[in-house]
């Protein structure tokens, strides 16, 4: 990797260099956009920023519903060498002033669906730039008018491999979200590792993502990693529904679908899934959360599409650990991606022996430098180039990973320890069962489970048959206390099961 490096010059402007400035980067409902109109795009935004006082360093948060705009933005900022922060377009206010004073930027980004929530959570503090139609305020900037104006070059910053350049979220399942500093590096070598070496991107894939593209697993996988390779991904603003999912599909025949096991059970159970044509697919990428064995399987009947799943963090930028095309185990989340070492170990901090539980340790070049902010929970999750995950795993003898829980999650049940992810699992092998959470309640001082299990559309299963079907598959002490039926699991914006608001249901 050379040492002067910079993202956008490596993931578009490469492609006008190499002969294709004519092929599609992006498919969105106004059209395909090709690497040429998108670089374009890119200077003009570039320009903008740096008009409005943006410099290499500065923080740029962007707040866009998934399309062009959203892409050309997100390289124009890391064209100039400005650091990119994401934030979900969906957020009430009281979370994006979070945000924005978390964040500081020297520049917000908003659109039709977010500027007013964005104007009321940043009132005078910060220079908004605004996309698309919309009645400007005093010290607004309209972006594409802007933009216009950029002159026939706008050159790239001479960022270098180490230059921290963008800012993953972590997921808040658990707590506020906390940014992960990464440097250039990160998703080029994210994009040899995983993209090139697991998934074998080429040239005429097209990718499809089900999560925002604000999520860095899915704005990696359909705005990145096929751009490395002169590749196309598609970008859609409406929230993620099956219905869409399939209308895309059909629409775009998208070769790989990117995913997440609370997506691929919706699909699963639509009653319209076995009309579906989804022969298009070469594989179906699962990450984000676990992907139960039972869960996998119904998929494999229903639609016949490869599922490669793996594990990822905004730790460690992106995905690894995964199985690989071809020799997938269901359950497992596979073995390390190239490049990453991932180690199982006790509370010595030594390695256990295979098939034994432990925390996952990972060691790589795409680890961040730290969580901003916060020196005490970075010095207790970082290490160099390692991540200690909090995530609890067993390795077999073939190197395969299987996820046993989050260490903070465990639950203590007449003395023992459970994993509230394994009872999940198991209730989610129930053919009626869509959704499922496990979460600890206290009672007479005593801890007791309590499952909150979403049914499929017109099933009828009673709470003791979901006890008993538990019953003869785990431990007596894993069945849960109490089973109570919901409509819907409280998520994160990414997607994840919300283990605080979980907590406080009922």
């Amino acid at each position: 990797m050379p040492e002067r490096l910079n993202v956008a010059e490596y993931f578009i402007d490469r492609n006008l260099e190499e002969g294709r400035g004519d092929r599609t980067a992006l498919l969105t409902a106004h059209g395909a956009h090709t690497y040429a109109d998108l670089a374009d795009r890119v200077r003009g935004i570039a320009h903008a920023l740096l008009s409005v006082g943006v410099r290499r360093g500065d923080r740029v948060l962007l707040a866009l519903s998934d399309g062009v705009e959203f892409v050309a933005t997100w390289y124009a900022a890391q064209r100039i060498g400005a650091v990119t922060a994401e934030v979900y377009t969906f957020l009430p206010v009281k979370d994006y002033e979070y945000f924005l004073g978390y964040v500081r930027p020297a520049a917000v980004v908003a659109d039709e669906v977010t500027l007013e929530r964005m104007r009321e959570a940043a009132g005078d503090r910060f220079r908004l730039l605004v996309v698309g139609p919309a009645e400007l305020r005093s010290g607004e900037i309209d972006l594409a008018q802007r933009a216009a104006s950029a002159p026939d070059r706008v050159d790239p910053a001479p960022t270098s491999r180490d230059d921290v350049v963008i800012w993953k979220f972590t997921t808040g399942s658990t707590g506020a979200p906390k940014a992960c500093v990464h440097p250039v590096a990160s998703p080029v070598l994210s994009h040899h590792n995983y993209a090139r070496r697991v998934l074998d991107i080429v040239e005429e894939d097209v990718v499809l993502p089900v999560p925002k593209l604000f999520f860095g697993y899915a704005r990696d996988l359909a705005a990145l990693f096929p751009f490395g390779v002169g590749g196309a991904g598609i970008g859609f603003p409406e929230r993620t529904t099956v219905e869409r999912i399939f209308e895309l599909v059909a629409r775009y025949r998208p070769t790989i679908l990117v995913n997440v096991p609370t997506m691929m059970s919706a699909m699963v159970a639509h009653p319209r899934a076995s009309e579906q044509d989804l022969s298009c697919l070469r594989v179906c990428t699962s990450a984000g959360e676990a992907l139960p064995a039972e869960l996998h399987a119904r998929w494999d009947a229903t639609f016949g599409v490869e599922v490669v799943d793996g594990i990822g963090s905004s730790e460690a930028y992106h995905i690894y650990v995964s199985n690989r095309p071809g020799t997938g185990r269901r359950g497992t989340c596979g073995q390390a991606v190239p490049g990453y070492l991932a180690r199982v170990v006790g509370e010595t901090g030594l390695e256990v022996p295979d098939g034994e539980v432990g925390t996952l340790e990972v060691t790589g070049g795409t680890v961040a430098r730290e969580y901003f902010g916060d020196a005490e929970k970075s010095a207790a999750t970082f290490r160099g180039d390692t991540v200690r995950t909090g995530d609890l795993f067993s390795r077999d003898t073939d190197g395969y990973f299987t996820y046993r829980g989050r260490a903070d999650d465990l639950l203590k049940v007449g003395g023992i320890w459970v994993a509230p992810g394994e009872i999940e699992h198991c209730v989610l092998g129930h053919p009626d069962v869509l959704e499922c959470g496990v979460a600890g309640h206290e009672t007479d001082g005593l801890v007791r489970t309590r499952a909150f299990v979403v049914l499929r559309e017109g099933a009828v299963v009673s709470a003791e048959e979901l006890r008993e079907f538990v019953g003869s598959r785990l431990s007596g002490h894993k069945r849960p206390h109490e089973i109570e039926f919901v409509a819907e699991l409280p998520r994160t914006t990414n997607g994840k099961l919300d283990r605080r608001a979980l907590r406080e249901l009922r």
